[in-house]
């Protein structure tokens, strides 16, 4: 019997896209022999995984967990909707989100944590699953809020049930007010959050990356409607757009959409509330979706050759 080495278990890993263990345990069940490990995780529908990693997942499901003073946030994707909808994948989602509650902010450790009574990681859980429904799926990211007093509330759009959703959002908000009235007010921010799209929470979070290359499109536009006189007066021209950049931008800086009037720095600051921190998933945003012709995908599997558009009738 060849040896089992760790360079073995992960040849096999990357040629089947399978679990670790479950790799181990091929290879184990074939006395070392990679190819006769290969069919073994074949007939166990182990490797099946492997050949749904490239296709494009930008559905499936955010997912929130909450707790006293933290709360998680995790994406998962798959290839379509219709999975969002298997109740196995939504357990795998709530699951991963609680997990998140635990292990924090890195998707590395999330992703190596032992997944409840399977004995395997939630990586290896995630392939188990994708052998099982049938399609490519992701651990793609998650994030996680905590706060020393207060409350992190929490905002799902287009929730299928609690805590699952299309946008989910977390907000951080501290303050002398009763917990219950924080909470109140943290839901309202993360609506707002959730229609609104802030970058950062203050002027001081905004990325100088992005704040000077918008200051250099404002800068030449200044010029090229040549409003301004002097250099003086097109910087302040330039100091006028930044602030309007901020109100876009920066959630404290935003009009309160609940009432078209206020500043969300005025709303906390009414509710004697700080807000420390939000987070902000909109599920698929990033990824290049596939736009070929679905039905033209499936006519050509289904050996049906395709349709030629009618032509134009000759000129007369």
């Amino acid at each position: 019997m060849a040896e089992i080495t760790a360079a073995l278990v992960k040849d096999l890993r990357e040629k089947t896209g399978a679990g670790m263990m479950d790799c181990k345990r091929a290879l184990t069940e074939s006395e070392g022999n990679l190819e006769a490990a290969v069919d073994w995780l074949r007939k166990k529908g182990l490797a099946a995984a492997a050949k749904k990693s490239g296709r494009v997942a930008a559905e499936g499901l955010i997912g929130i967990a909450t707790a006293p003073q933290r709360a998680a946030m995790v994406e998962v994707n798959s290839e379509t909707d219709f999975v969002a909808r298997n109740e196995a994948f939504q357990a795998f989602v709530e699951t991963v989100a609680k997990l998140a509650l635990e292990t924090g902010p890195d998707i590395e450790v999330l992703k190596a944590a032992p997944y409840p009574g399977t004995g395997r990681s939630v990586a290896d859980e995630l392939i188990y699953l994708v052998a099982t429904i049938g399609e490519n799926m992701s651990l793609r990211r998650v994030s996680m809020l905590t706060v020393k007093s207060g409350v992190v509330a929490s905002y799902m759009h287009q929730a299928l049930k609690p805590g699952l959703g299309k946008i989910g959002v977390l907000v951080g908000v501290e303050g002398t007010s009763e917990l219950d009235a924080l909470e109140i007010l943290g839901r309202q921010i993360g609506m707002h959050v959730a229609a609104t799209r802030p970058e950062a929470l203050d002027v001081s979070a905004v990325d100088p990356a992005a704040l000077e290359r918008e200051r250099t499109v404002l800068i030449e536009k200044a010029r090229e409607e040549g409003k301004a006189k002097s250099e003086e007066i097109m910087q302040k021209m330039v100091d006028g757009r930044i602030r309007k950049y901020y109100e876009e931008v920066v959630l404290l800086e935003q009009v309160w959409v609940h009432d078209g009037e206020s500043r969300v720095k005025a709303v906390a600051k009414k509710a004697n509330a700080e807000i420390t921190g939000f987070a902000r998933f909109q599920l698929g945003e990033g990824i290049e979706k596939d736009t070929g012709d679905f039905a033209a995908e499936v006519a050509a599997a289904a050996g049906i050759p395709p349709v030629e558009p009618p032509k134009d009738p000759p000129a007369v």
